[in-house]
């Protein structure tokens, strides 16, 4: 099973790549204090109708490049995933 993540785009500014905020909760090892983490993803999507804001699911892939690992399955919300060619 492949790794899927939630999050939401902070960046569409390159082609075919958005930069995708992953947030999740931690609890400190010895304080138990609960705190939030963030961690940005580069991940690849074949046509750009993916905008800024934007909740979506991103799945772990093969490499496509040095920092792209993901790709975006679709927004959240939504019953099918996004493929290549559809309008």
């Amino acid at each position: 099973m492949k790794k899927k993540l939630q999050g939401t785009i902070v960046s569409d500014k390159m082609q075919k790549t958005v930069v995708v905020m992953v947030d999740r909760i931690v609890a400190h090892p010895k304080y138990h204090k609960r705190f939030k983490v963030s961690k940005r993803f580069k991940a690849h999507v074949e046509n750009g109708d993916f905008k800024v804001g934007d909740k979506v699911i991103i799945e772990a892939c093969r490499p496509i490049s040095k920092d792209k690992k993901f790709k975006v399955k679709g927004l959240v919300g939504e019953n099918k995933p996004a493929a290549a060619g559809e309008v």
